[in-house]
């Protein structure tokens, strides 16, 4: 009988708790949802959830979202972005599909075209080891 490692098909969960403030830069792998105060930026191949509680004053990529809190940055989603009706989301919007209920606030460009050329990038090495791996090509 092969034996099966069975954390390996559950996705990882993350969570910034409210009362909680942060100050740096996310990788995740799996879904982030943040009712706390993050400044800096995420990048998430899963989705990221903004609570109504919730800040981000920094870059957001991700695969989907939904916000329902405060952004103040521009936010790159590959799929679907969903703004709820308490958002309030102040910079550029780059979204495949986008979904905006009524009484969200919304201040900044919107580009449901063009994707900008940044991918959702979770590697954990540091910016050095990255620019020597470039310089090596």
């Amino acid at each position: 009988m092969a034996k099966t490692n069975a954390t390996e098909s559950i996705p990882s969960i993350n969570f910034l708790s409210s009362g909680t403030i942060m100050k740096g830069d996310i990788k995740s792998n799996g879904d982030f949802r943040i009712d706390g105060i993050l400044y800096g930026s995420i990048n998430s191949k899963g989705k990221v959830v903004v609570g109504a509680s919730g800040k981000v004053e920094g870059e957001i990529i991700c695969q989907n979202s939904d916000i329902s809190g405060e952004i103040n940055a521009n936010i790159i989603v590959h799929e679907l972005l969903s703004l709820k009706g308490s958002a309030r989301l102040t910079g550029d919007i780059y979204a495949t599909k986008l979904a905006i209920e009524p009484g969200a606030i919304f201040t900044g460009l919107c580009s449901m075209n063009d994707l900008p050329k940044q991918e959702i990038n979770t590697s954990f090495k540091n910016d050095d080891n990255r620019k020597k791996e470039e310089a090596s090509k």
